[in-house]
């Protein structure tokens, strides 16, 4: 068991202070964004191992069994399949999708085919792996998350009352579903400026008017203020918007269209850096490859609130085995919770002060701070606070 050193990520939609405050420090001026924890070559959390600080990467690469775990070897190979992050968006992020594990694979050789260097801009595919993702609020979050039904794009478009917008709505009523997204989405992509102006316009009028819309058109309207004249705008009209109170998740699955707007979260991902976007950045666009992969499906927001497991963990149960997160929640009156230890596993303390003790000792975990835990180490999380677990149900079929 490790207390970790984690790398913080410095994006222009960060916040100064969300992480900083969680943490009880000092905010350093710049957004911070992300903050890392796990073992993904681009920002490695350190752990001390031969009495030094290594890389988490690292240490898994020379010890991949005693450090995964025989299954977790055998079904992912030498790497922590997951990472953990601290999300702390202050303006919004990119409209994006992520792909499958197949269009990930044929991508990522495609581009080596090619031989775009991993760390090029106009790089699509940055490695071979799905990314299935989960956010769990630790404050009020916001976001855009899945299409809405077609029906309900042709309401929330024409309460905007502009006469350019009447095509889109009569294709959204009268063509099949999946088409009428698709049609109408795709459109999107390819209007110029003058109808972008309007709608941002019309997006501010309605954010200060009364009605079923004005919640999410004043979502937009943020939009439209960190991202102005961005065409990516029109597309994010048609998704769904929600809000998640404290203790609430959302999990993300492939081809799912997505963004986030704001808030302090905890996120959890299967450990993959491919994100294809098609506005609302200055990162690389790849439209044309987003649309391959984006699933024109109108689905509501299923928002996401653990469940006990009699075990002292509450878990947000994922249709992906890449990770699992879960909730423990060790109080004054309550006894320690044991974890199970058949996986590695990450222990980050969001409230409180707790302590993780381990078969060599115990550590404090102050908020903001995480340990790493290889499998096979049994630890008990204890005092009284909050702590995020994210590890494997080594269950696998």
């Amino acid at each position: 068991m490790d207390r970790m050193i984690n790398t913080v990520r410095h994006y222009g939609w960060g916040s100064v202070t969300a992480i900083p405050e969680l943490a009880g420090v000092e905010p350093d001026g710049t957004p911070q964004a992300e903050l890392w924890m796990g073992a993904h070559p681009t920002a490695p959390s350190l752990v001390q191992r031969r009495g030094e600080p290594q890389p988490l990467d690292r240490v898994i690469e020379e010890g991949p069994e005693s450090e995964l775990g025989e299954p977790v070897l055998r079904r992912f190979g030498p790497r922590l399949p997951f990472l953990l992050k601290l999300l702390a968006a202050e303006t919004p992020l990119s409209l994006q999708v992520h792909p499958d594990l197949a269009r990930a694979a044929a991508g990522f050789k495609r581009e080596n085919e090619r031989g775009i260097p991993l760390d090029a801009p106009h790089r699509t595919y940055r490695d071979g792996n799905h990314k299935p993702e989960m956010i769990v609020a630790l404050g009020s979050f916001e976001g855009l998350c899945g299409f809405r039904t077609a029906r309900d794009c042709a309401g929330l478009l024409s309460a905007l009352n502009l006469d350019r917008m009447h095509r889109y709505c009569t294709t959204l009523r009268s063509v099949p579903e999946e088409s009428a997204l698709r049609q109408v989405f795709s459109a999107f992509l390819t209007e110029g400026p003058a109808l972008v102006n309007d709608v941002t316009r019309a997006v501010a009028r309605e954010a200060h008017t009364a009605g079923p819309y004005q919640a999410a058109f004043a979502g937009y309207d943020s939009i439209a203020r960190a991202h102005p004249a961005d065409p990516g705008l029109l597309p994010a009209l048609m998704l769904n918007h929600f809000r998640l109170a404290p203790g609430e998740g959302l999990f993300l699955g492939a081809g799912v269209p997505h963004a986030y707007i704001r808030g302090l979260g905890v996120e959890v991902m299967a450990g993959s850096d491919n994100v294809l976007r098609c506005g609302l950045t200055t990162k690389h666009v790849d439209s044309q490859e987003l649309l391959r992969v984006i699933a024109f499906s109108a689905a509501p927001v299923r928002i996401l609130r653990p469940t006990a497991t009699g075990s002292g963990e509450e878990l947000f149960a994922t249709p992906v085995d890449d990770f699992r997160l879960s909730v423990v929640r060790p109080g004054p009156h309550r006894e320690a919770v044991a974890l199970d230890f058949l996986a590695p596993q990450i222990l980050l303390c969001t409230a409180g002060t707790v302590s993780v003790i381990g078969p060599e000792g115990e550590i404090a975990l102050p908020v903001g701070s995480s340990v790493y835990a290889p499998a096979g180490e049994p630890v008990t999380v204890a005092g009284d606070g909050t702590v995020y677990r994210a590890t494997m149900d080594v269950s696998f079929p």
